[in-house]
């Protein structure tokens, strides 16, 4: 295994670690700590961008492109998206861009396709309301690696 495939790998189980992380915060406490995703961000540059350099370019404008589409829903509906949800829109569009073009579509919009269908499903069950918080974090991160994995 070349030394830039063993960065890449370090940087997915890295991203994956976080991801658990993550989702194990959002899911109790509904927040995404800006001490686990900030760090997170420049690590996983730094590893995506050693791992493979031709890369890193389209990696950190999808990482800007994620986190400047979030930042317009937030700002067109404040309660539909938390400032964490948008700061890990840039971690999340950094590790889908360093793939390519298709995976940060894919992923973007799996996320919402899937944390519709959960809301959906809280919905038909009277788990929640539509007054209800939900953590999105989960589900930005799951399709990415759903996005990836395909």
């Amino acid at each position: 295994m070349a030394g830039s495939d063993v960065l890449a790998l370090v940087a997915h189980a890295a991203f994956l670690a976080v991801a658990l992380i993550l989702i194990r915060i959002d899911v109790r406490e509904h927040r995404l700590p800006d001490v686990i995703v900030l760090p997170a961000a420049a690590g996983l540059a730094l590893l995506l961008g050693l791992a493979d350099g031709d890369r890193i370019g389209r990696a950190a404008l999808g990482g800007l492109m994620l986190f400047a589409f979030y930042l317009l829903v937030r700002a067109a509906v404040p309660s539909g998206l938390g400032g964490g949800d948008v700061k890990l829109a840039a971690v999340v569009g950094l590790v889908l861009g360093w793939h390519g073009w298709v995976e940060l579509a894919a992923g973007a919009a799996a996320a919402f396709v899937l944390g519709g269908l959960h809301a959906v499903a809280l919905l038909a069950t009277g788990r929640a309301s539509r007054g209800s918080h939900l953590a999105f974090g989960p589900w930005m991160l799951a399709g990415a690696w759903l996005a990836m994995a395909l």
